[in-house]
């Protein structure tokens, strides 16, 4: 069994989450054998984060330090042998940053004890994390209730000859959201050409900033939803939802090496066209409704308002004057939604499972909430069972974003993607921005 038996750390009543400015209380126990002498006995509490420019790679690269205290639990003496308590208490900062962990990166608060021992003997170690939450209320982020915005216009064209354009708008009932909470996509289509469209595809996207020796982006789809194409000369509405699974929240305040973005994709692959609308995931839920300027008929409160050209360009007027006259907005079904094949295939055998949702284009119904399985770099209190990685879409009708043509926020204009084996798929993507090489 040894001279030390047992060595270890425990925290007061069990809790592993703490929030900043709490104190954290625990105990270091120690069971020895026979007795020990020792120099002294010592617990630290440290919050730190380290960034790597290699993935799963703990030679960090660039570091900050947030807190770091020690006590001393007891001088230079001997234990006796039997089982020994020695309590501690750490006041928290209140600026310390919420805990994360990610492929490049990872912010961790821990509590460590150690017995050293005299000369020519081993010291005896143990640590043990702890997490912190450092809640982000939504209702402190500007016009968070005010409905999302963006829209595109693309042109068709063969062979250098213009058939006509398509303006598509995509908007979101707010600006911001909580783990668990339906995001509601309206997409509004208006295929002013003589072709089809191809399917529309919305993507919720987290993007997590890392500065190493230059800043190293890594994209991630959450989740992914597909619509039906527009035909041609026909104006489509399209009524959508996505659950917000467990996240990390926006932002990492206190930490200026790590930054988290989420942002709203929808897009077109013919034309390409392509809206992007940032969002906020926090964990206070905005406590606002959304206001409701002048909603049109047959439009959900928040719709944004319908975009009419008031001349169409010069090229397009013979090909617009041929075509027929646009009819009321029809509803575009939903071909696939990656969130609700695990649901179903989870639920499906079970009494009183949630029928699935109808392919009618309306919003999908949750009567009950699916289970939080597809967590992306989350930590504590986020914990969720399965792999902890993004669930694909099983469809082969989804067409994946090609971030090689996204124009991203924030100016940076154009990145290139890469990934092992498929360049196309933003599953595990790195990219870089155009003021540097792809780092690996």
């Amino acid at each position: 069994m040894g001279r030390v038996q047992l060595f270890e750390i425990s925290l007061s009543h069990g809790r592993v989450v703490y929030s900043p400015g709490e104190p954290l209380a625990g105990t270091v126990r120690v069971r020895l054998g026979a007795p020990l002498p020792f120099r002294a006995i010592r617990v630290t509490c440290t919050g730190s984060c380290g960034v790597s420019n290699k993935a799963n790679d703990a030679a960090w690269v660039a570091e900050e330090d947030y807190f770091n205290s020690s006590l001393s639990l007891a001088d230079k003496g001997s234990l006796p042998a039997g089982e020994h308590s020695f309590p501690f208490q750490f006041l928290l900062p209140a600026t310390a940053p919420t805990s994360f962990e990610g492929p490049f990166g990872k912010i961790v608060h821990q509590v460590r004890a150690a017995i050293h021992t005299p000369r020519f003997s081993k010291d005896h170690k143990c640590s043990l994390v702890f997490y912190i939450l450092s809640p982000l209320n939504l209702n402190s982020i500007p016009d968070i209730e005010q409905p999302n915005v963006a829209s595109a216009t693309k042109k068709f064209s063969y062979k250098l000859v213009k058939t006509g354009s398509v303006v598509l708008t995509a908007s979101t009932d707010l600006r911001g959201y909580v783990v668990g909470q339906a995001l509601q996509l309206h997409a509004d289509i208006e295929n002013q050409s003589g072709k089809d469209t191809s399917p529309v595809v919305a993507s919720l996207l987290q993007k997590v900033s890392y500065k190493a020796k230059r800043w190293i982006h890594d994209v991630r789809t959450i989740a992914e939803v597909e619509g039906a194409g527009v035909k041609a000369w026909r104006r489509a509405q399209w009524h959508e939802q996505i659950l917000v699974p467990a996240l990390p929240q926006s932002a990492l305040p206190g930490c200026s090496l790590i930054h988290i973005d989420y942002y709203l994709q929808v897009s077109l692959k013919a034309p390409e066209a392509t809206v992007t609308l940032p969002v906020f995931i926090g964990n206070i839920a905005v406590n606002h409704a959304p206001l409701s300027p002048r909603p049109g008929p047959g439009l959900p409160p928040w719709a944004p308002p319908l975009v009419v050209p008031s001349a169409p360009p010069q090229e397009e007027a013979e090909a617009a004057a041929g075509g027929p006259h646009f009819l009321d907005p029809v509803s575009l079904s939903t071909k696939s939604h990656s969130q609700q094949q695990p649901l179903l295939a989870t639920l499906g055998s079970v009494p009183g499972a949630p029928e699935p949702c109808p392919q009618d284009g309306s919003p999908a119904s949750y009567p009950l909430r699916p289970p939080l399985c597809i967590s992306t770099g989350a930590t504590v209190p986020y914990f969720a069972e399965g792999s902890g990685g993004p669930v694909p879409t099983t469809s082969t009708l989804i067409l994946p974003p090609e971030y090689s043509s996204w124009g991203y926020p924030y100016g940076e204009s154009r990145a290139r993607a890469w990934q092992g084996g498929d360049a196309r798929s933003p599953m595990q993507t790195l990219l870089s921005p155009c003021r540097g090489p792809t780092v690996l």
